[in-house]
């Protein structure tokens, strides 16, 4: 789910919302920089319990996602292609700020020993029939979308994998530049945001992302470890990415994936 091709995808449905008012995409505040100054930080509760275990693939396909753990909503377990991005398509001219790219694209850290991948797709409220047709268009297009990766490690790897998203945050909080199946993304800021609750520890950041015409769109990464395994959320707006307006991160979504982590 790239920023621009989520960006096509909205100004494509905004020739053909007005007769639709989009039901799905993908297969998936105010000014956001009132409220992505940086003051948030992220959550650390690491035990010293003994060593988690490592997941199967087969494991983390029952502790993914599933339709009927949301109550809104879409849960894919097939991404289409345009999604599901291998982790040599995504580039970076810093390579300290990979880790963020890879988290945007839905890309596991590191080398995890089994990884699995869902999207979950919100849906969009219908407006009143008396509605302006240009504000009926943006509510169609409000709705969020996620790619969900979970991943399992040996060792300390899922908190290397933490570490590595924390620090590339710092480091790259001015901005960067990536490639992503060959395609062009400018960030020009990270702002690291207030952590989710669950789990042993996690973070969140949003990536103000240069989109068309001059807009700088929003996208919001959120990871939580779970002992030896990590979930990351990269989400997006469909309308924040032609508005450049903030969004919040399905909550309940996230709770309902971290929950089945145990």
């Amino acid at each position: 789910m790239r920023t621009s091709s989520v960006r096509r995808t909205a100004l494509a449905a905004s020739a053909a919302a007005l007769a639709l008012l989009v039901t799905a995409c993908g297969g998936s505040g105010d000014d956001q920089d009132k409220g992505d100054e940086g003051k948030g930080k992220p959550a650390s509760t690491t035990s010293a319990a003994a060593p988690a275990k490592t997941l199967t693939a087969a494991e983390l396909e029952k502790a993914a996602l599933a339709q009927s753990d949301v109550k809104s909503g879409k849960v894919a377990t097939k991404l289409p292609a345009s999604d599901d991005i291998a982790v040599e398509k995504v580039e970076t001219e810093d390579a300290a700020c990979l880790p963020l790219a890879h988290a945007q694209a839905g890309v596991a850290q590191g080398e995890p020993a089994a990884s699995v991948k869902r999207s979950w797709t919100g849906e969009p409220v219908k407006p009143s029939a008396d509605t302006k047709p240009e504000d009926a268009l943006v509510a169609a297009l409000n709705l969020e979308k996620m790619l969900i990766n979970l991943a399992s490690y040996e060792g300390d790897g899922a908190e290397q994998a933490v570490k590595g998203l924390v620090a590339a945050a710092e480091k790259c909080a001015g901005g960067f530049k990536a490639t992503v199946v060959g395609e062009p993304m400018n960030v020009e800021k990270v702002a690291t945001t207030d952590a989710p609750e669950g789990g042993d520890e996690g973070a969140a950041f949003t990536l103000t992302v240069a989109a068309d015409e001059g807009v700088k769109a929003p996208a919001k990464i959120v990871v939580v470890r779970k002992g030896a395994t990590v979930v990351t959320f990269s989400a997006v707006n469909l309308a924040s990415m032609a508005t450049g307006k903030d969004f919040e991160v399905p909550a309940d979504v996230v709770a309902a994936q971290v929950g089945k982590l145990g």
